[in-house]
């Protein structure tokens, strides 16, 4: 799409599929559940043209990244992990980032765990909450939202496939 590159970085022991364009201070688009890099290829065209270097990964499991098999392999740690080395890969110091959804919930916790790299974050969609051990996050949607919100949906197997045909 209007000459985005596309490549694959080793990050934290996984291929990361980034797209990218422009030159300039780095800003790091982080997408929501269940997206790609793609939610963002209009913002990186927009981004490129005004002097900033867009990058948009696949993060962890989704797209052309490797997805580890083993649950564990998707802890906040793992994922702020991937985006630490992808930052140093980008031989940056400190990034603009900005998160939609589960993107925004990661780029809190990349705020929260490596201030030191994050120049400033934009969070669209999704306040901070800090982690409540007396709650489980699906268990909580579920109650507030009912078995229709889109991520109890996927907590089942297959539920990728009963989506069709679901208005959204």
């Amino acid at each position: 799409m209007e000459s985005i590159t596309h490549r694959t970085v080793t990050v934290n022991g996984i291929k990361m599929h980034v797209a990218e364009k422009g030159k300039g201070p780095v800003v790091l688009l982080l997408h929501g559940f269940p997206e790609l890099w793609y939610t963002w290829r209009h913002q990186i065209l927009a981004l490129a043209s005004l002097g900033y270097r867009a990058v948009a990964p696949d993060l962890r499991g989704y797209g052309d990244t490797e997805a580890p098999p083993a649950v564990s392999c998707y802890t906040c740690l793992h994922i702020v992990g991937d985006l630490t080395a992808l930052i140093e890969s980008l031989e940056e110091r400190q990034v603009f980032v900005v998160g939609h959804d589960w993107g925004a919930v990661l780029g809190w916790y990349l705020s929260l765990f490596r201030p030191d790299m994050v120049k400033a974050f934009v969070s669209l969609s999704v306040p901070f909450r800090p982690r409540n051990p007396k709650s489980k996050p699906v268990e909580t949607f579920r109650a507030v939202f009912g078995d229709d919100y889109y991520i109890c949906r996927f907590q089942k197997l297959g539920a990728d496939c009963s989506m069709d045909g679901v208005a959204s």
